[in-house]
């Protein structure tokens, strides 16, 4: 039985900071790569995201369950406890949903704070196609390439 070789996750791009901050900040092409996700995301098209509509994308990032790339052994209950903190972060009127502008507002937070984690030097790093940070490179070279 042959091995099939799988298609690569993502591509490499080389980044920084400035790059982010400068997706993050364009209000028009963040909301235009955010809007769907939030519509994906939002099952019974309520216009809202419950906690269960939003948990998959949490899950989805990794970012709770990794301890700097390494799997990070939680129970359940408190997977669920990082889960329900998160949400409530992003639930910034504190009514159990989270509408489109918290959804934006918070998803920007997230990518500002990348931008600032990143800085001002270049890296190398592989992002996933349709991802925000994939999303952030195909503008920074959209950007470069209109006449000035």
């Amino acid at each position: 039985m042959a091995l099939e070789a799988q298609k690569p996750a993502g591509r490499v791009v080389l980044m920084d900071g400035s790059m982010v901050r400068s997706f993050a900040e364009d209000q028009a092409a963040f909301n235009l790569a955010v809007d769907p996700l939030f519509h994906e995301l939002d099952v019974n098209a309520d216009g809202v995201l419950s906690r269960s509509e939003l948990r998959p994308a949490f899950e989805r990032l990794n970012l709770i369950d990794l301890h700097f790339g390494v799997p990070d052994s939680k129970t359940p209950a408190e997977l669920t406890a990082l889960y329900d903190s998160v949400f409530q972060d992003f639930d910034t009127d504190h009514n159990d949903t989270v509408d489109l502008n918290e959804f934006r507002s918070s998803l920007n937070q997230i990518l500002l704070a990348i931008a600032d984690g990143l800085g001002s030097a270049p890296l190398t790093m592989v992002v996933e196609d349709g991802s925000l940070l994939g999303t952030a490179a195909d503008h920074e070279s959209r950007d470069r390439m209109k006449p000035q």
